[in-house]
């Protein structure tokens, strides 16, 4: 049974007159996609303003795209399509999906039924009621396995708040509100789609992001695209952030002050013993303080070097960079199936 909807214009209407853009990332998702736009499409009946859904197809290799085309042109329903070249990621994908929207605020959320879309209009009230650039879905009553989830997903949520100084109960939730004009000037690489509201606390004040509770599912269809070996992947990628968010436009100030810092020990080590050489005139050609004193004295050239080509580098990335981290194949919408 297919649900009603209030028209939508169509494409070729102002951007300006589109309200919000839902992206939703999709990869392996053939069970769960067409209940996902029946939701989505039902949940936003109450909206009162233009409004897309984006999919991001990210290289599903099963019949995701072909069950996700049966909507596309469906009336009252302003469907796109994104699919990717191959899978490159949910961050990726996310990325893809935010800057093909064209609406003034953008949502995200995951495609695997978990995130209920009876959400959005609610969080894009909350959004503006308290003049907020992002809202975050916190999953106050999440459905998923203790140990496998929960634990450490309470975990990274502490560290991540500690390290960043963005303090959210819910970093991993992928339900989220943005005002485009921030999110867009956020570039996502790597699997950074969980640190997004670290990234965005670059650009605007910390006091402009938010929390709200949120319903979660249990998972109904396929599997879960993550194991216990993502804990360790957000260790890395939460090492990344915080060297990005404090050296992202200085690296040689990182390098440079672990090169200083070896140099001062190596001088001392090597200064001490030219003393016990030179005045007390003991032989000092088979000490391992001597190797330690020349690796340091080694090591800190070679950081304060790599300090110097990293902000080469970075000046270059602030100057050139505009190329994204995907590659579109194609897409579909309502024009496509004229």
């Amino acid at each position: 049974m297919q649900t009603t909807v209030e028209p939508i214009r169509g494409t070729n209407d102002p951007v300006q007159s589109l309200e919000l853009s839902l992206v939703v990332p999709i990869f392996n998702e053939e069970q769960s996609v067409g209940p996902l736009v029946e939701r989505v499409a039902a949940a936003m009946v109450s909206y009162p303003h233009r409004w897309e859904l984006i999919l991001v197809d990210d290289g599903s290799t099963d019949a995701t795209l072909v069950n996700a085309r049966k909507y596309v042109g469906r009336e009252g329903l302003a469907l796109r399509i994104v699919e990717l070249q191959r899978n490159f990621g949910q961050t990726a994908a996310m990325q893809a999906g935010i800057d093909t929207a064209r609406g003034r605020l953008i949502a995200t959320m995951d495609g695997d039924l978990q995130n209920d879309p009876k959400d959005i209009p609610s969080m894009v009230s909350e959004l503006e009621r308290r003049e907020l650039d992002l809202l975050v879905g916190w999953r106050k009553n999440r459905k998923d396995g203790l140990f496998l989830r929960k634990i450490p997903s309470w975990c990274a949520n502490y560290l991540i708040g500690r390290i960043t100084g963005v303090k959210l109960h819910d970093y991993g939730c992928s339900l989220k509100i943005y005002r485009a004009s921030i999110i867009k000037q956020v570039k996502l690489m790597g699997e950074m789609h969980r640190f997004i509201p670290a990234w965005v606390a670059g650009v605007v004040p910390s006091s402009r992001i938010g929390e709200m509770a949120v319903t979660h599912h249990a998972r109904e269809h396929g599997v879960s695209k993550y194991g216990i070996s993502r804990t360790f992947r957000v260790i890395l990628d939460l090492l990344s952030v915080m060297f990005f968010m404090r050296y992202k436009a200085r690296p040689g100030h990182f390098f440079g002050s672990l090169g200083l810092g070896l140099g001062a020990l190596a001088m001392l080590i090597l200064l001490y013993l030219s003393f016990d050489k030179f005045i007390l005139g003991n032989d000092i050609g088979t000490r391992p303080m001597l190797m330690v004193g020349v690796v340091l004295l080694l090591s800190s050239v070679q950081m304060i070097t790599t300090g110097i080509l990293a902000e080469m580098i970075a000046r270059t990335y602030y100057r050139d960079d505009a190329s994204p981290n995907y590659i579109v194949r194609q897409i579909f919408d309502d024009q496509s199936q004229a």
